[in-house]
């Protein structure tokens, strides 16, 4: 699960946004994760509702000055749907001065207040892409993400087929390193995974008989990415002979692989002696970027041979006619 708490969230933006915390400081460790967003219908980030309350209520002059105006019987209807609503913090912004109403709400649920010199609609454009990052639903593979031709990829495998050596040979050849073992995968878009490495583990590629590798160290700073959009899933198979001779040759179908409803096409390479993986890596990525483009190379070569077999037809029909 993914959460923030307003402590974090002070500290991570507070510098960006020039935050102050005013108000509601007993409410530092109130956390807002993906799973209650999703079972909520408010939304994360946005100007004062009381209709359909934010998570994250957003005050400019026009909201303060329209609740200094708001005779007391309203002012308390209004506040009191906001007591009743799932707040995580309230950010007045614009240099506006924090309403009594808004400051006691703030203390009395124990909800950060933070105040901001930058307009109501910076602040929102500043946090709704941050918030996507820091709450959009993850999960964690074992494999290797690996930027590859620009192209987020993903190797995975059983343990011993050779994904961490396939990794290795692919830095040695220009390409960086995402993450080696444990990928954390976030969902920051409808359509989109973004791969991450874990800190303990950044920079570091494990290869059986070498141990740990410093990748930046050994490589330099271009050998590794602090995050990619996974493309693409490249899996190892290791089969056997028969299994091998018996595989089907032209694939015609694509294949995918749902992870975190978001399907990513999945290409399977087996594994022998003698067939160089990087270089098989490589092709799929350049590939797969030709088909994004509207350019299948199987389709292409089974219109030609359809094409063919046809022009075969006629002649034969038109040597029967004569």
């Amino acid at each position: 699960m993914s959460q923030i708490t307003g402590r974090q969230l002070f500290e991570d933006k507070g510098q960006k946004l020039n935050l102050v915390w005013e108000a509601g400081r007993d409410g530092g460790e109130r956390s807002l994760g993906d799973d209650a967003i999703a079972r909520s219908t408010q939304g994360v980030i946005g100007h004062l509702n009381f209709i359909h309350p934010n998570w994250i209520q957003v005050l400019s002059h026009t909201e303060a000055e329209y609740l200094d105006g708001l005779d007391a019987a309203s002012l308390d209807q209004n506040m009191l749907r906001l007591r009743q609503s799932s707040l995580f913090c309230i950010i007045v912004a614009g240099g506006a001065p924090v309403p009594g109403s808004i400051r006691a709400l703030a203390d009395s649920t124990r909800t950060p207040l933070f105040c901001s010199p930058y307009s109501s609609l910076e602040v929102v454009w500043l946090l709704r892409p941050y918030l996507g990052r820091a709450l959009a639903p993850s999960s964690s593979l074992h494999g290797v993400l690996l930027d590859v031709l620009g192209l987020g990829v993903m190797i995975t495998g059983e343990s011993g087929v050779g994904k961490s050596e396939l990794a290795l040979e692919l830095v040695s050849r220009g390409h960086g390193l995402v993450a080696d073992d444990v990928v954390e995968l976030y969902r920051i878009a409808p359509e989109t995974l973004e791969g991450r490495c874990p800190p303990m583990l950044r920079d570091f590629l494990e290869v059986r008989g070498l141990g740990m590798l410093n990748i930046r160290t050994i490589f330099g700073e271009t050998a590794v990415r602090r995050k990619k959009n996974m493309k693409l899933i490249v899996h190892l198979q290791k089969p056997s002979s028969a299994d091998f001779n018996t595989m089907e040759r032209l694939p015609i179908n694509d294949v995918t692989e749902n992870i975190l409803e978001v399907n990513i096409r999945k290409v399977i390479i087996p594994v022998a002696a003698g067939r160089n993986l990087a270089v098989l890596v490589e092709a799929a990525v350049r590939n797969y970027v030709l088909q994004l483009r509207g350019i299948d190379s199987a389709q292409e070569f089974l219109t030609r041979h359809q094409q063919e077999m046809e022009n075969g037809q006629d002649q034969q029909q038109a040597k029967y006619e004569t």
